[in-house]
């Protein structure tokens, strides 16, 4: 699959800037929703960049190290206590516009490439479905929301190693939920989602 299909079409309509936007941390049960926006330089090539979930970490943090040296990116970040209060879904889209509004202050964006996401912006969107592995604009953006927020996951484990946030990123593992039972709720969990609803009405996960 030519991952340039999409900038390449919009390149030939004679759109010029175009970004793409993606987001990390949907489903743990830890932490924020982080996104990013990105807009690659025309003819920008960084073999084996793809959806961030299909590389290793090692090559996520080369891939970042180079993407934030090497293109216009912005990034957004919405909290725990935000996500319960208007959902993950609108989360994750507050996030992504976050993102795009950064780069806009930098850059005048023409087009936004989404990975599925419909976002009502002053400039056209296109959600793409599974976008992270078709477009390498969405692509780098999966990189850098993914690496950002582990770092962010890193930083907590620092403060509270007894959870291995730095091994589960906030994600719902057995070690993860044993860890919860045995010590219980910081600030940062996310009070509308399954395991942790049941936690603070059953004292268990």
């Amino acid at each position: 699959m030519d991952l340039w299909q999409y900038e390449k079409q919009l390149y030939s309509e004679g759109v010029n800037i175009i970004a793409g936007t993606d987001e990390a941390g949907r489903g743990p049960l830890y932490g924020p929703v982080v996104a990013a926006c990105v807009v690659l330089p025309k003819n920008f090539e960084l073999e084996g960049l793809n959806d961030s979930k299909k590389l290793s970490e090692k090559k996520r943090n080369l891939f970042y190290d180079y993407l934030i040296k090497n293109t216009i990116y912005g990034i957004g970040i919405v909290e725990a206590e935000e996500i319960d209060k208007i959902n993950i879904y609108e989360a994750s889209r507050k996030a992504m516009i976050m993102a795009i509004k950064q780069v806009q202050a930098k850059i005048p964006l023409e087009y936004v490439l989404s990975d599925a996401m419909p976002i009502d912006i002053d400039i056209p969107v296109l959600p793409i479905i599974k976008g992270d592995a078709k477009s390498y604009s969405i692509a780098a953006a999966s990189v850098i929301a993914k690496v950002t927020r582990d770092k962010i996951l890193y930083d907590i484990d620092q403060h509270h190693p007894e959870y291995g946030f730095k091994n589960h990123k906030g994600y719902p593992t057995k070690k993860h939920l044993e860890a919860i039972n045995k010590y219980g709720l910081i600030e940062g969990y996310r009070k509308t989602y399954g395991p942790i609803d049941k936690y603070i009405h059953t004292g268990h996960c």
